[in-house]
């Protein structure tokens, strides 16, 4: 009992340095800057723009806000704008999955931020989430989804505009940076469990069991077997619990940057028990229409993490 005493005691002291001194000041800033960008208008005209070439991958206009808040955010971002499209009469249930299916893809900012500081690729990680959630909507759109009923309508500027209020300049820093705080708080439990589960499974030896066990196939590809761990909790846990088992080994060199980011098309994306729990809640349709969802972001997960392989 002492022994657990001391690793639950220890393993609170990392999740809570993790959490405070890692994470907050990346989300805390982060989350600032993307409210002042909504605000003023640039996320909008981004959207403006990019929303015809999305249409032909089955994402609306409004698809184009979950993205961005998916790879600049947090993965419980998208879900504020899904229950928006959700309700949207005018977004067809095609549409609907294909959104889905690419934001499950999608690399969350909330894990690829943390990680950039201890070795991760972020353009490169963003590049192929982006590639592999136009390929996994594209394929939903097209195929798991195309018994699903569809629509012709055009996004334009004023249904862009709907989840925009204005703030002034300190008012949206202000609340973006709380809104970064209250994440991290969120976070905290989740990290403390996740490096609670790392010191405990190296306590009783199941981490080198588990190396031994899928070890040899990783080494394959040419990764190490350290990496079973990330592995194994990120489809358990989900990215955050995965950011929290990996910073310690990254940080003890158990694990390399190069290992990282060769695992990481396969690893961070917002397909795992907590991303769907929080995304499918966004409303009806989008649990309605989960399943071609999750086929189209299995093949985009595959297409990332080939590339990842191929490049590094």
């Amino acid at each position: 009992m002492q022994e657990f005493l001391k690793i639950l005691f220890a393993s609170g002291q990392k999740g809570f340095e993790l959490a405070f001194f890692i994470l907050m000041p990346i989300m805390v800033f982060m989350m600032a800057i993307m409210r002042v960008l909504d605000q003023i208008g640039v996320l909008r005209r981004v959207a403006i723009v990019a929303a015809p070439i999305l249409l032909l991958f089955g994402i609306p206009g409004l698809g184009v806000f979950a993205i961005v808040q998916i790879l600049f955010v947090s993965f419980a971002a998208p879900a504020s704008t899904f229950r928006i499209m959700d309700q949207d009469g005018g977004i067809s249930d095609r549409k609907i999955a294909a959104s889905f299916a690419a934001i499950l893809c999608m690399s969350q900012a909330n894990a690829t931020l943390p990680l950039s500081a201890f070795g991760l690729n972020l353009p490169v990680t963003m590049g192929t989430s982006l590639l592999g959630g136009l390929v996994a909507a594209f394929l939903t759109y097209r195929v798991f989804a195309r018994h699903l009923p569809d629509s012709l309508e055009k996004t334009n500027a004023n249904e862009i505009k709907k989840i925009e209020k204005k703030q002034s300049l300190v008012q949206m820093i202000l609340t973006g940076g709380e809104d970064g705080f209250q994440l991290v708080l969120k976070a905290l439990p989740l990290l403390v469990l996740a490096v609670l589960l790392v010191n405990v499974l190296k306590a009783i030896g199941a981490i080198r069991f588990m190396e031994g066990l899928f070890g040899p196939v990783l080494l394959l590809v040419g990764i190490s077997a350290s990496a079973v761990l990330s592995i194994i909790t990120k489809y358990i846990a989900g990215g955050t619990a995965m950011m929290g088992a990996t910073i310690p080994m990254l940080q003890d060199h158990t694990m390399s940057a190069g290992d990282l980011n060769k695992i990481a098309g396969f690893m961070i994306n917002t397909l795992d028990p907590v991303g769907m729990a929080v995304l499918v809640s966004a409303g009806k349709r989008f649990a309605a229409f989960a399943v071609p969802a999750l086929k189209g972001a299995l093949v985009g997960i595959l297409v990332r993490g080939i590339l990842h392989l191929c490049i590094f």
